[in-house]
C-alpha cells in the first residue's frame, strides 16, 4: 500500500527506465544519507522502507523509523516498531473465519451503534484468498481420482465456497482463486508474489502476512512473508499496522554445495535442527554467502517454507540473479522482471554476489557448508526430530522401546515383532509395527520444487523397469501444489510412472500434509485396532505430530518426494536402506542404490521439461474458475443473507456487547485450572482440523440437526461456525491432559470432586452430553457462579499452525457467556450433571513458552498469556492443578507494563510465584484494555471518523 500522505514525501524519487521515461516514484533509502542503513540486514531494510511510505505521524511516526534506522542499538532493547504489509494472503480454512468476521451482523451492527458508517468494513489493501485446504483423498490409485475427490469436495464445501465467492463480490481489494488451482503457498510463489509492486505510479516492495504459518515460503523469493493469526489479518485488512518487536537477525552464512543424491528436503531437516538448536524464536534469520548461487529458488523456499519449524518469525534469502530468474521461469514478464531488479538495485536492497558485499551486522552468526548435509527424514512425532537414513532402522526400535513420548511408543518387548495377517479386498495382506499405510507426495513444502518432483518420477521410473511394485494396501496419493507440476511431469513422461506405482494425481490442495488424508481402507484399519499396530505414514509435507496426518497413524515421517516412493515401494519405514528392498520381475534383489536418481540426470530432465508457458498457461486460466465453480448459486446482496440453519456458516456473536468505551484490564479470581499439559501442545491439540467424531460435542451438534456423520466433513471446513468451533475446543483425541495422570484423550477432572468428564463446550443453553438441556432459565442460573479457569502447560504452547480458533475458542467462551461443561462419563441424574457444569471460559494460560503467533492470538482475543520464570513450570512449583488461581492485574491499563512481572495467587501449598506478561508491547495492552484487537480497531475507524 502506498501513503501519498507520507512525512518522507522529501525522498520520493523517480526510477527512469533505461530506454526513457520512468517505472513510477520510489521512496529512496539512500536518499535519507544515513551511513547506518548500509549496515542493515536486508531484512530490517523491508521493515524499513514500509515506516517511511506509510510515515503518517500517527499511526507510524519519524520515531519509528529512527528506532528501525537503528537497529544495531534498538534490537537488543526489544523496541516496538508498527508494520504495513502491501497485501494479505488467506486461505479458506482460515479464510473463512475471517470473511465471516468481516459480514458479520454484528460488526457492522457495532460500527452503526458507535455512529459510524458500516460500509467502512472493506478490505484497504490488496486481500488474495486461495482454496486449497478443503479437498481430501477420498478417491486414490485411480485415473479418475482428480475430479472423483473435486466432485466430493464441492459436495461437501458448497455452503462455504459460495459464501467466498460473495465475498470476493461484496468487498473491494479481494481475489478468490477457486478450488482445484493450487495450494496457497506455490500459488503465492509462482503468480500471486509480485516482489515489487506498482501502485498509482508509487513503487514498493512486496510484503505479505497471511493467515497460515507457512506464510514464510514467499521468503525464499525475496518477498517478506510471515504467519499471523486471522484476528491479525481482519485488523490489518482494515488499515491497522501490525504491532511487533524490532527482530534480532540471525546471519545464516551458506558455503559449497549439494553431494550427490542430497534433496532440498535433507538440506531443510538440517537447517531446522540447527536453528533450533541455537534459538530462534521471534527473530529474522537472513541468509546469505557464496552457496547461494548454487541454491535455487525453489530450495530457498522449501527452507523458508520450514520457518515455524525452526521457529523464526521470517527464513529471508535477498533477491539476486537466481531469482529473478525462477522470475522469469515462472513466465513473469521481461519487463516485469526489468523493472523488480531496476528498483531493487536504486534502492539497495538487491544482492549482486558478483560484487563487493558491505558487511552487514547481524545479531547473530551461523554456517553450514552444504555438502555437509546428508539424506534424513523426520519424525515420528515431530518435525525437528530427524534421523539419519543409515540410522533409520535403529532409530525405530528405540522408538517403539522407548515410553510414551515425542520418541517413544511404549510397545513392550515381546510385542516388538508380531506380524498381523489379514485379507485385504480377498487377497492375503499382512502388517507388522512400521508398516506404512500412508505415503503421500503432497504440501508446497516440496511440491514447488521441480527437482524432487521429478526425482520421485525418476525413482518410479526406475522402480517400474525393475518390476518393482507398491502393496496394494498401502494408500499412495500425489497431491501437487499447483497444475505446473502436472505439465512437467506428463513432459518429461514421468507421471505414467507415478501412476503405475499408485501415485496417481487425486487434486491440486494441502491434503494429507493438513490431516485430510481421506480413511483408510477398512480392512488396514480393522487390522490396525484389533492388534494395536504403530502404522507409518511417509509424507513430504512439513507437519508430522501424532494425530494430525490420521488418528489411526501414530508414526510420521517427513521426507523428500523421492523418499517417499522409496519407503512406498518398501512398505516398512523399518529399513536403512543398506538391504534390499524389494525384488525385480528378475528375481534379483533390489537396492536403494538402484533405483535412485543422480543430481545430474535430475538437472537434465528439469532443464528439458520445465517451462515458463506450462506456468503462464496454468496461470492466465486460474481465476476464470471451473464450471463447478461458476455455477454457485451466490447471493446478490451487499450484505450476507445469513441462515440461522447452516451449520457451515454462522453470524459470529463477537461484537453483539461492544460499548463505546473500552472494558479495561479485567483480573482473573479463584480460577480453577481446566488443563494441565506438557510441552509442545499445538494448535491441533487445542483446536483440531481434521475429522469429527460422532461421539463428540461438534458430532453431536450435527446430528442434532439432522447431519449425517458422512457429511460432518472437517473442523477445518466448518470454521466459519462457530457454534462447530466451540465444542471443538481442546477435542484432538491425542491431547494429554496431566489432571488424568496420562489418560489420553479430550477430559479433565472436576476439581472440587476429583471425578473425571470429558471436555465439552456448550452453547446457547444445551449441554451436550447426551443429556439435552432444554430449560434455558434454569441453566442461566448457573453463569451467575461462574468460575474463572485457566491453563497450566509447558514449553512451546500453541505451536505449529496459526490457528486463531485455538484463542477464539476459550474467547467466545467467555466473551458471550458460553458454558464449558464437564459432563459425567457415566450418569443418570440431571440435577448431578447440574452440580457438575462449570460455567467458564479460559482467562489465562501460563506456559514455560509459547509459540509466537498463538501468544499474539490470545492477546487479540483477551486471554492472559503468562510465562514461567526461567528454571520454573508448574511441577517445580509444585502445581497439581488442583490449586484456585488469582491473577490481580491493574484495572487502569496504564499501570500496566509490556512483559512486567505479574504475581500469581493460589490457594493451596505454595502461597505465590512470580509469571512474565507475555503481553509484549504497548499497543498489544491497548488491545487487552479494549477486549480484544478488532474491538479496538473498530473504536479507533469510529475516532479517525470523529477526528
Amino acid at each position: 500500500m502506498a501513503d501519498g500522505n507520507s512525512r518522507f514525501g522529501h525522498v520520493l524519487t523517480s526510477l527512469p527506465k533505461p530506454g526513457g521515461g520512468e517505472y513510477g516514484k520510489y521512496y529512496s533509502l539512500p536518499t535519507l544519507n544515513d551511513p547506518r542503513i548500509e549496515r542493515l540486514p536486508y531484512s530490517i531494510r523491508y521493515l524499513l522502507e514500509s515506516a517511511i511510505r506509510n510515515c503518517d505521524g500517527f499511526q507510524i511516526t519519524e520515531k519509528d523509523v529512527e528506532n528501525i534506522i537503528d537497529w544495531e542499538n534498538t534490537a537488543p532493547k526489544l523496541v516496538e516498531i508498527p508494520f504495513k504489509p502491501a497485501r494479505v494472503l488467506l486461505q479458506d480454512f482460515t479464510g473463512v473465519p475471517a470473511i465471516v468476521d468481516l459480514a458479520s451482523i454484528s460488526m457492522r451492527d457495532a460500527m452503526d451503534r458507535l455512529g459510524d458508517d458500516p460500509g467502512k468494513i472493506d478490505p484497504l489493501i490488496p486481500v488474495d484468498l486461495v482454496i486449497d485446504h478443503s479437498v481430501q483423498a477420498d478417491v486414490v490409485r485411480s485415473e479418475n481420482a482428480l475430479q472423483a475427490n473435486m466432485q466430493c469436495e464441492f459436495d461437501r464445501n458448497k455452503e462455504c465456497f459460495a459464501f467466498l465467492r460473495w465475498g470476493s463480490m461484496a468487498f473491494n481489494n479481494m481475489l478468490i482463486v477457486p478450488p482445484g488451482s493450487g495450494i496457497v503457498h506455490q500459488v503465492n510463489l509462482e503468480y500471486l508474489g509480485r516482489v515489487v509492486f506498482n501502485t498509482d505510479g508509487i513503487l514498493y516492495p512486496d510484503s505479505v502476512l497471511r493467515t497460515d504459518s507457512h506464510t514464510t515460503m514467499i521468503d525464499g523469493m525475496g518477498v517478506a512473508g510471515w504467519g499471523v493469526g486471522g484476528i491479525e489479518a481482519e485488523a490489518t485488512m482494515l488499515g491497522q499496522p501490525m504491532s511487533m518487536v524490532l527482530p534480532s537477525v540471525v546471519g545464516f552464512k551458506l558455503s559449497g554445495k549439494l553431494r550427490d543424491g542430497v534433496t532440498a528436503t535433507d538440506l531443510v531437516l538440517t537447517v531446522t535442527q540447527i536453528l533450533r538448536k541455537h534459538g530462534v524464536v521471534g527473530k529474522f534469520v537472513e541468509f546469505y554467502g557464496e552457496g547461494m548461487s548454487e541454491l535455487a529458488v525453489a530450495n530457498r523456499a522449501t527452507i523458508a517454507n520450514m520457518s515455524p519449524e525452526y521457529g523464526a518469525t521470517m527464513g529471508f534469502f535477498p533477491v539476486d540473479h537466481v531469482t529473478l530468474e525462477y522470475l522469469k521461469l515462472t513466465g513473469r514478464s521481461d519487463e516485469k522482471v526489468e523493472m523488480v531488479e531496476a528498483y531493487l538495485r536504486a534502492n539497495n536492497m538487491f544482492v549482486d554476489y558478483n560484487e563487493t558485499q558491505t558487511e552487514r551486522a547481524y545479531s547473530s552468526y551461523l554456517e553450514l557448508d552444504l555438502a555437509d548435509v546428508e539424506p534424513r527424514v523426520s519424525g515420528p512425532k515431530r518435525p525437528h526430530d530427524r534421523v539419519a537414513l543409515k540410522d533409520m532402522k535403529a532409530d525405530w526400535h528405540a522408538c517403539l522401546s522407548n515410553k510414551v513420548g515425542f520418541k517413544g511408543f511404549g510397545v513392550p518387548k515381546e510385542q516388538q515383532d508380531k506380524v498381523v495377517k489379514f485379507s485385504f479386498h480377498g487377497k492375503p495382506a499382512e502388517i507388522r509395527h512400521g508398516s506404512v499405510v500412508i505415503a503421500a507426495i503432497t504440501s508446497c513444502t516440496n511440491t514447488s520444487n521441480p527437482s524432487v518432483m521429478l526425482g520421485a518420477g525418476l525413482v518410479a521410473k526406475k522402480a517400474c523397469e525393475l518390476g518393482l511394485e507398491v502393496n496394494p494396501w498401502i494408500k499412495t496419493s500425489l497431491a501437487p501444489g499447483s497444475g505446473a507440476v502436472t505439465k512437467y511431469l506428463q513432459k518429461s513422461g514421468l507421471q505414467k510412472y507415478l501412476d503405475n506405482l499408485g501415485f496417481n494425481l487425486i487434486g491440486y490442495g494441502c491434503t494429507t500434509c493438513i490431516g485430510n488424508s481421506g480413511e483408510l481402507d477398512e480392512d488396514v484399519a480393522k487390522a490396525i485396532t484389533d492388534n494395536d499396530i504403530i502404522a507409518a505414514a511417509v509424507l513430504s509435507g512439513n507437519r508430522n505430530f501424532e494425530g494430525r496426518i490420521h488418528a489411526l497413524v501414530r508414526a510420521n515421517y517427513l521426507a523428500s518426494p523421492p523418499l517417499v516412493v522409496a519407503y512406498a515401494l518398501a512398505g516398512t519405514v523399518v529399513i536403512d536402506f543398506e538391504e534390499p528392498i524389494g525384488k525385480g520381475r528378475d528375481g534379483n534383489d533390489v537396492y536403494f542404490k538402484d533405483i535412485w536418481p543422480s543430481n545430474e540426470e535430475i538437472a537434465e530432465v528439469e532443464q528439458s521439461s520445465v517451462l515458463p508457458d506450462m506456468f503462464r498457461s496454468t496461470y492466465e486460466a486460474i481465476t476464470q474458475g471451473n464450471p463447478m465453480w461458476n455455477q454457485l448459486s451466490v447471493p446478490k446482496a451487499k450484505r450476507f443473507p445469513w441462515d440461522p440453519n447452516s451449520t457451515y456458516i454462522h453470524d459470529p456473536p463477537f461484537f453483539k456487547d461492544i460499548t463505546p468505551t473500552p472494558p479495561g484490564p479485567r483480573s482473573v479470581e479463584n480460577a480453577y485450572c481446566l488443563l494441565k499439559f506438557g510441552d509442545s501442545i499445538t494448535t491441533d491439540h487445542i483446536s483440531p482440523a481434521g475429522s469429527i467424531p460422532r461421539d463428540s460435542p461438534a458430532g453431536k451438534y450435527l446430528l442434532e440437526r439432522g447431519v449425517q456423520p458422512k457429511d460432518f466433513n472437517s473442523y477445518g471446513s466448518r470454521r466459519g461456525n462457530d457454534e462447530v468451533m466451540a465444542r471443538g475446543t481442546f477435542a484432538n483425541i491425542r491431547i494429554v491432559n496431566r489432571l488424568l495422570n496420562g489418560e489420553v484423550g479430550p477430559k479433565t477432572v472436576h476439581v472440587p470432586t476429583g471425578e473425571a468428564f470429558r471436555v465439552r463446550c456448550c452453547n446457547g443453553g444445551q449441554a451436550l452430553t447426551g443429556y439435552i438441556i432444554k430449560r434455558k432459565k434454569e441453566f442461566r442460573r448457573y453463569k451467575a457462579d461462574g468460575y474463572h479457569t485457566i491453563v497450566l502447560a509447558g514449553e512451546e504452547y500453541g505451536s505449529w499452525s496459526s490457528r486463531d480458533w485455538a484463542a477464539k475458542g476459550p474467547m467466545l467462551l467467555v466473551y458471550t457467556h458460553h458454558i464449558i461443561a464437564i459432563s459425567l462419563l457415566a450418569t443418570e441424574n440431571l440435577q448431578h450433571l447440574f452440580d457438575k457444569i462449570m460455567p467458564s471460559g479460559v482467562k489465562a494460560v501460563i506456559a514455560k513458552s509459547f509459540e509466537r503467533i498463538h501468544r499474539s492470538n490470545l492477546v487479540g482475543m483477551g486471554v492472559i498469556p503468562l510465562c514461567f520464570k526461567p528454571g520454573e513450570d508448574a511441577d517445580s512449583l509444585g502445581l497439581t492443578g488442583h490449586e484456585r488461581f488469582t491473577i490481580r492485574l491493574p484495572s487502569n491499563v496504564s499501570e500496566i507494563q509490556p512483559g512486567q512481572d505479574v504475581e500469581v495467587v493460589t490457594d493451596s501449598g505454595k502461597s505465590f510465584f512470580t509469571c512474565k506478561l507475555r503481553i509484549d508491547t504497548l499497543v498489544e495492552l491497548a488491545y487487552f484494555d479494549h477486549g480484544g484487537i478488532l474491538h479496538y480497531v473498530l473504536r479507533n475507524l469510529v475516532k479517525q471518523q470523529q477526528r
